[in-house]
């Protein structure tokens, strides 16, 4: 019985299905509001690289069903903990950001921990940058005579070293008062709140004071005290007065098997950190990213009230999940534009420019050898171009043109082209020709280097008209050319070569399909850029006291809403030649 036979055989029922291989090892785990239709999809023939490389290791799939899709998602999450399976996404290092403790205890303790019990303790935090939360705890070292040593008070005979070099007020010998101990304490939890105004006015008024009594050793101590404090203050100015409300974003980007997730966390309004997480995974972004939340979120710990996510993941069922299981409302998002869809993007490009590097450090070198010789080529092909086309209906229709470099992105190469040649029709044999023959014309007229092999996301069509062009610069015996038709990941050489197929597992192919999606991810990119400046127009012009003459001389002069709204209202009314009041406008609506 095939693992095809197997997906077939399933129940139209909700459940969890396990993919195992040969060995009857689990190597992939996941849910399905129905079974059959879920894992027969696994078995179409337009299946992307990374699931027809899950396919190929299935031997057999077991099932098991439940009564919904929540109980599936219960039962997953509970399974992929269970098995590790080597092609689900796994946070091996746990979520374990460092969180400052204040201990339940008549003499509170500070510390730094990775570990909630809910004992009454206080927690702040949580802290992605490690060395900003040792700065805050020797701060508060520093600046209040708490007491560092564990266990029971009254087991205490004498006062520490601590006490006698002024780092501690020795409760332990009742040198102190619950009283004035509590107020020291008060004074931490205003500090970590981030209400650090008020220390640093008492932190200036201590070293003023030391001064005039010419206590210069005190002085001193309190002037370092009071830099840190500054220079905390400086780091925490990422902050969006607008809202109070805690909420995180999540990124996912993925080439290959390789995944990375970036998450920001804001919390008060301001962003207390940022992190990356780095796994392998052969499933698809959005199923990817919701078992990434789920197990990121699994101890209910520091929920935010909003979770803007930057996929269409289930939203209902992840709201669902944290309503039941931890008594927690959240929102999950997936904003198309304002300041939630700005701070998204940018959690976007980090973990995109994370993968991208783990990528490149790859050696590639056997694959490109590999290449070489299923495609019969003189040369190993270290310099790749590929091609691709996007387009909208017929308008912002663009070219993509990337470059790998011994089988890596080389993305400072990357151009795109606006084709011109259309006239609001929709071809693509024309599109390409012309991309083609500006590149290559362009080329020989710098007496550049042409690349090794051409790859063209298409089938034998787009590569002959490809082809014509070369032969008519009469560069097509210097260019390998190759077409990679999707349907069966098929190569498809020019004229009447024969068309080749290989394993989806072949190392060769693998490069050539990773050439294919950053042709296909980059296009349509610039394609997206293209009309958003034309949403971004329409914006504007919305606004009162904005026309259609205003608003294509703000667009003309800052090129995109980042630009406008890193200005000043002042500073947007002088360089616009608009009234304040409608610079004021314009940054309010577009903040929102």
């Amino acid at each position: 019985m095939s693992a095809r036979d197997y997906a077939r055989s399933m129940p139209d029922n909700p459940g969890v299905y396990l993919m195992k291989d040969i060995n009857d090892e689990v190597i992939y785990v996941g849910k399905a509001k129905n079974l059959k239709r879920r894992v027969t999809s696994y078995f179409l023939p337009n299946r992307d690289i990374k699931t027809a490389c899950l396919v190929e290791k299935i031997d057999h799939i077991d099932y098991i069903i439940t009564g919904n899709e929540y109980e599936a998602l219960i039962l997953e999450n509970n399974l992929i903990k269970k098995y590790t399976p080597h092609y689900n996404i796994l946070l091996k290092d746990g979520k374990s950001y460092p969180v400052i403790k204040i201990t339940n205890e008549d003499f509170p303790r500070i510390y730094k921990t990775r570990r909630i019990i809910k004992d009454g303790s206080q927690y702040f935090g949580p802290y992605a940058k490690p060395g900003e939360l040792n700065a805050y705890l020797d701060l508060v070292e520093k600046s209040f005579p708490l007491r560092l040593c564990s266990g029971s008070l009254k087991d205490k005979k004498k006062a520490c070293l601590y006490y006698h070099i002024g780092r501690c007020s020795a409760p332990c010998i009742n040198k102190i008062s619950k009283q004035e101990y509590a107020k020291y304490i008060k004074s931490c939890i205003d500090f970590l709140s981030g209400d650090d105004s008020s220390l640093i006015k008492q932190t200036e008024k201590e070293m003023y004071e030391a001064s005039k009594r010419l206590d210069f050793e005190t002085a001193a101590k309190k002037r370092d005290v009071l830099e840190a404090l500054k220079g905390i203050q400086a780091n925490q100015a990422v902050q969006d007065y607008n809202d109070e409300e805690s909420r995180d974003y999540v990124a996912i980007e993925m080439r290959s098997y390789l995944t990375t997730v970036s998450i920001m966390q804001f919390r008060a309004g301001s962003l207390i950190g940022k992190a990356l997480y780095r796994s392998e995974s052969l499933g698809d972004e959005d199923e990817t990213l919701f078992s990434f939340i789920v197990q990121y979120y699994e101890d209910g710990d520091s929920l935010p009230r909003e979770i803007y996510v930057s996929h269409e993941v289930d939203k209902d069922l992840l709201e669902r999940y944290f309503s039941e299981n931890f008594k927690h409302k959240v929102k999950v998002l997936t904003p198309m534009d304002g300041k939630h869809y700005r701070i998204l993007r940018l959690a976007s490009e980090n973990a995109s420019r994370d993968v991208e590097k783990r990528l490149k450090d790859q050696d590639n070198t056997p694959a490109l050898e590999v290449l070489q010789k299923e495609l019969n080529l003189t040369r190993i092909p270290r310099h790749i171009e590929g091609f691709d086309i996007a387009q909208l209906s017929g308008k912002y229709t663009v070219a993509s043109l990337i470059v790998f470099r011994d089988g890596n992105p080389s993305k400072r190469e990357y151009r795109h082209f606006s084709i011109k040649s259309l006239d609001g029709k929709i071809d693509d044999f024309e599109s390409m020709r012309e991309a083609v023959s500006r590149r290559y014309t362009r080329l020989l007229a710098e007496n550049a280097e042409l690349p090794d092999l051409l790859m063209i996301d298409g089938g034998k069509g787009q590569v002959n008209a490809v082809y014509e062009i070369l032969e008519a610069l009469d560069i097509a015996d210097k260019i390998a050319v190759i077409g990679l038709a999707k349907e069966h990941e098929e190569l498809v050489p020019p004229k009447d070569g024969k068309t080749i197929r290989l394993e989806h597992s072949n190392e060769g192919l693998r490069v050539l399909i990773a050439v294919r999606d950053e042709c296909h991810r980059f296009a349509t990119s610039f394609n997206q850029r293209m009309r958003s400046k034309e949403a971004s127009f329409s914006l504007l012009e919305s606004i009162d006291g904005m026309g259609k003459k205003r608003s294509e001389k703000v667009m003309k002069r800052f090129g995109s809403i980042e630009a406008i709204l890193s200005l000043s209202a002042e500073e947007l009314k002088k360089e616009a030649g608009i009234p304040l009041s409608v610079a004021e406008k314009i940054l309010h609506k577009l903040n929102f």
